[in-house]
């Protein structure tokens, strides 16, 4: 890189002691640098003249490069300083789609608000394939909920929520403001599909809790078996943050008794790469919003 500058000074200079004193080095040092550059090119990059210095044709085909590297050097410089301040930057997220769109929008009006030149990228997937992603570097972090078991990868919990019972409206269990596991017996149950790692948490709860209630049906959206509850097929555990009561299409939601069934929600990322700045930011900003909403 210094050989590079010292070329470029010395063609706008056109004088190898101008562009010493240009570069604060003293006139036989830039001198030997350049002369060494021209043995490993084995080339002339300057003819030198009794007055003045120019650049050869070969010369000037390498100011072309050199320039052009220089000015790319400091504009990655400015970039890495405008991110540093969080002027410009990206940040990719992993989310789950049970997470997704009842936790994201307030988090990118929020953070897009303090950080507007931040680009954020949301990929929507599977706790598998997020995970996937983030041990490959694809993305800055996960929001999944644990356990998380792999120890490349390390956790950070945000928040626990709870699992709400969503009944059809007019069910029998809609009298009770509390429902006992005992209570479920028999019920169809929808859950998320394999895969889908809500529907291993209901059925592990069930499990745990022996409970003996037979799967009608399977989905891969949240919002789908909401509307096959409402309709009254089946019953089903729902996210907290899912459970919007300002909806008129939703079912109804009832709280189990207690040990309540919950998911801890954590970000992830790979232990040999933690999240940057922007990342850090975004995940302030999420804390920040689940706070606020749990209050």
């Amino acid at each position: 890189m210094q050989q590079l500058r010292d070329v470029v000074a010395v063609a706008r200079a056109g004088s190898f002691s101008r562009a010493a004193e240009q570069c604060h080095v003293a006139q036989p040092s830039l001198s030997q640098q350049i002369l060494k550059l021209e043995d490993e090119l084995g080339e002339r990059l300057f003819d030198r003249l009794k007055r003045e210095i120019k650049p050869t044709p070969h010369g000037e085909a390498f100011l072309r490069r050199a320039r052009r590297i220089l000015e790319e050097v400091e504009a990655a410089k400015r970039e890495a300083t405008d991110a540093q301040a969080l002027l410009r930057g990206s940040v990719r997220v992993g989310v789950l789609p049970t997470i997704a769109p009842y936790l994201l929008p307030d988090v990118l009006a929020e953070f897009t608000g303090t950080f507007p030149d931040v680009d954020i990228i949301v990929q929507e997937d599977t706790t598998a394939r997020l995970l996937e992603q983030a041990l490959a570097c694809e993305i800055d972090f996960a929001l999944v909920s644990l356990p998380i078991r792999d120890p490349r990868l390390e956790a950070r919990e945000l928040f626990t929520e709870e699992l709400l019972l969503a009944l059809p409206p007019g069910h029998p269990l809609t009298r009770r403001r509390s429902v006992s596991p005992a209570e479920l017996e028999g019920e169809r149950l929808i859950v998320m599909k394999e895969g889908h790692c809500l529907g291993d948490q209901v059925l592990w709860f069930c499990d745990r809790r022996h409970v003996k209630a037979s799967i009608s049906f399977r989905s891969a959206q949240l919002e789908t078996i909401q509307s096959l509850v409402r309709a009254g097929l089946g019953i089903s555990l729902i996210p907290q943050m899912a459970a919007q009561s300002n909806r008129g299409d939703l079912p109804e939601y009832r709280s189990l008794a207690a040990p309540k069934p919950v998911r801890r929600i954590a970000a992830v990322w790979p232990r040999h790469r933690p999240p940057g700045r922007a990342a850090n930011e975004f995940l302030k900003t999420t804390a920040a919003c689940v706070a606020r909403s749990h209050r």
